[in-house]
């Protein structure tokens, strides 16, 4: 019998996948059999993390394109390439974005703009542009990464924080219009997991003990925690799962 999480023969595109929480989930899903495409916006990290992947998975299952999530005719003419050139489109993760730490009296607009241009409009962007093809196919998977911050705030953070609470939305309205089609729209919001970008407030004594404090587990999140779900999510094991938001965060947004 084959296993309900098994994703051999089923070809992944993961934006912002040269490194972090994006790089974890390609691997994950590599492991599990899918063939990848991965994204990122520099064509050197992005050659570098393509490599290590074809080391490891050959190169016949690894692919890579650099594009601006950002740009709807980059998005498009990318996502066309893969559909044309690699293979049809299975699994999409929406990963990429970014974090900018200002106080809302301070924030200049042009930076709102590009947090969520970056964590919300491109999920739009390169998600509509795969639906077009899951649609036409009957089936597809779709994961928006979201946040803690879906649900919750703090300061310093307002655009990251509308951005992932609008993914949430985002996820519910994909699932709207796209699940009749078989496709499954759903996203992960992981909570505080120790990654390059957040090595920072790790270093923080105050902020560490804050975060160790809040959490249940009592434990930053690595990016292995994320690993099951996304597979989970990618394979037939979720197949009458849809819009829905998986914490991943040792218990943090259930408890006061």
């Amino acid at each position: 019998m084959t296993s309900l999480f098994d994703l051999s023969g089923r070809l992944a595109l993961v934006t912002g996948s040269s490194r972090g929480i994006g790089r974890e989930i390609a691997l994950a899903l590599a492991d599990a059999g899918a063939s990848l495409v991965l994204n990122g916006r520099d064509p050197e990290r992005l050659e570098a993390t393509r490599a290590a992947f074809a080391e490891r998975y050959g190169e016949q299952r690894i692919g890579a394109i650099a594009f601006d999530v950002t740009d709807a005719d980059a998005v498009a003419a990318s996502v066309a390439r893969i559909e044309r050139e690699i293979g049809p489109l299975r699994i999409l993760v929406n990963n990429a974005g970014i974090q900018h730490r200002v106080p809302m009296l301070d924030l200049d607009v042009a930076d709102w703009r590009r947090v969520i241009d970056t964590d919300l409009t491109s999920a739009f962007l390169v998600g509509r542009e795969a639906a077009r093809h899951m649609i036409g196919r009957g089936e597809g998977k779709i994961i928006n990464i979201a946040s803690v911050q879906t649900d919750l705030a703090r300061p310093t953070i307002a655009p990251y924080t509308a951005a992932k609470g609008g993914l949430r939305n985002l996820t519910r309205a994909m699932t709207a219009e796209w699940a009749q089609h078989n496709l499954q729209i759903n996203a992960i919001a992981p909570g505080y997991i120790r990654t390059e970008m957040t090595q920072r407030l790790i270093d923080d004594e105050a902020f560490n003990g804050w975060i160790l404090g809040r959490t249940p587990a009592n434990r930053w999140g690595e990016v292995r925690d994320l690993a099951g779900p996304a597979v989970w999510l990618a394979s037939d094991g979720s197949d009458f799962v849809n819009g829905q938001v998986v914490f991943i965060d040792g218990g943090m947004t259930v408890v006061v």
